[in-house]
């Protein structure tokens, strides 16, 4: 074997060795696939996802299903293989990694952060919903989320509306996070008197921060909720979160508190927050959410306004994209497209003509 044909096996095996090494090493990319949907006026463990007390509810035909992607976590390896699969298929997408996750994200606390987006995204859909219907509904401070290991587990739960905090009226989050800010080093060490409503009743109870860090905590987000005339929740799996389903969530809720069905049967999916206004905001995957209201077999699907540019490309097949920039709006829209399937709707092609 000649000194030239010897070199020339070497070079191959090495790149044999870098390529092989390539398609195994991790990228800093994320990839997204159409996820499940889910119809918001169906039933899970055999009971209703929208359930009502003190208000009648209506439960008739249609489906109102809210739309996920499947996106690749924070932590899981992406490789070079995972992305040529995104790459050739039409409803996958790649995106960089810093553009949808902070430097330091994990998988644990991005869960956390869907399930608090999740939690105040329900409450924001049902004020939505109710607001629609002519209901007051008074803005509260209440917990979102109470963060496992901390002191304030098993003393305080998810919804607890917070009243007061060492004597001190709640009004906003931010007097939550100024009382546990204002124990300094003669005070640390002592308990802080939580007043929470839970349910019906006010509890008082003692909570001790615990220093993580540079930083003392009691271990709850504390967020803005709604105290509502009557009782309304929207029960979806614990594995779904985020604040993308505020849309379909009000609109199954209202569907749900009025007579007859908004959908007359049909199969009608979007996406898109919710304000408690019920203006609708933009939401990310718009592409794979209409893929999978498309393969799920849904007849429209609703845009929200500023995705409207992103919807390129994607194919909804016999599906109907209807615009939607308010909750109001889309009620409209549902009722014209039951009405007549072949009505003028509002597009994105309207948006931008």
């Amino acid at each position: 074997m000649s000194q030239r044909t010897r070199a020339g096996l070497i070079a191959l095996c090495l790149l044999a060795v870098l390529w092989g090494t390539a398609f195994f090493v991790p990228l800093p990319y994320v990839t997204y696939y159409p996820g499940p949907t889910v119809d918001i006026l169906g039933t899970a463990d055999g009971e209703e996802t929208v359930q009502v007390t003190g208000h009648q509810a209506y439960y008739d035909d249609g489906e109102l299903r809210m739309t996920t992607v499947y996106v690749s976590t924070p932590q899981e390896d992406v490789t070079l293989p995972d992305l040529l699969r995104a790459y050739f298929d039409p409803d996958a997408a790649v995106w960089p990694r810093s553009s949808i996750y902070a430097p330091d994200e994990t998988d644990e606390s991005s869960d956390r952060e869907s399930a608090v987006a999740m939690v105040s995204s329900q409450d924001t859909a049902i004020a939505a919903a109710l607001t629609e219907l002519g209901e007051d509904v008074d803005p509260i401070v209440e917990v979102l989320d109470v963060t496992p290991g901390l002191p304030a587990e098993g003393e305080l739960e998810v919804r607890d509306v917070l009243v007061e905090v060492d004597g001190t009226a709640v009004e906003e989050p931010q007097d939550v996070v100024d009382a546990v800010d204002a124990v300094d080093a003669a005070t640390e060490g002592q308990p802080i008197t939580f007043v929470v409503r839970r349910g019906e009743k006010e509890r008082t109870v003692q909570i001790t921060p615990e220093r993580v860090g540079e930083d003392l905590r009691v271990g709850i987000t504390p967020g803005v909720g709604f105290d509502f005339p009557f009782q309304v929740s929207v029960n979806i799996a614990d594995n779904i979160g985020g604040p993308s389903a505020g849309l379909m969530m009000s609109l199954a809720i209202y569907d749900t508190l009025t007579p007859g069905s908004m959908t007359d049967g049909a199969d009608i999916a979007g996406t898109g927050t919710i304000t408690p206004g019920g203006e609708v905001g933009p939401i990310g995957g718009i592409q794979q959410k209409i893929a999978a209201a498309r393969d799920a077999g849904a007849e429209l699907f609703f845009v929200p306004a500023d995705n409207c540019d992103g919807i390129g490309g994607v194919d909804p097949g016999s599906m109907r994209l209807a615009r939607a920039t308010t909750m109001h709006a889309a009620v409209e829209t549902l009722a014209d497209w039951v009405a007549d399937p072949d009505a003028d709707l509002p597009t994105c092609e309207d948006a931008s003509s």
